[in-house]
């Protein structure tokens, strides 16, 4: 493509729309219940399992907002138990996604 050359919308161009309007996003508030809130294992069964999905996945807590997929990016939360966090995810799997993510949290990583 030439820069400033009059372009029509071609076949490529339409893919790109539809797969771009097919993104989903997300939210939903958990609340860390297990006693020793965040720690190692339970951030890496996150991670596990959030990078089994196309989607991104961000965790809010207040202000802060880091990558889900990020085991040291979670670790910065200091998230003890009775923190709320906010799981998005942003993506064509995303309601799969955060269901999966809010599940595993509700079930309190299976720690107990």
């Amino acid at each position: 493509m030439v820069c400033g050359a009059d372009h029509k919308l071609g076949v490529d161009d339409r893919h790109i729309r539809n797969q771009v309007t097919e993104q989903k996003k997300v939210s939903k508030v958990v609340t860390i219940v297990n006693k020793q809130g965040l720690h190692a294992r339970p951030i890496m069964q996150f991670v596990d399992l959030a990078n089994r999905f196309q989607s991104q996945i961000t965790i809010t807590k207040g202000t802060q907002v880091v990558d889900g997929k990020s085991p040291m990016e979670i670790m910065l939360l200091e998230a003890i138990c009775g923190t709320e966090l906010t799981l998005t995810t942003v993506g064509s799997d995303a309601e799969q996604a955060l269901d999966a993510l809010a599940d595993l949290v509700a079930r309190r990583f299976e720690a107990e």
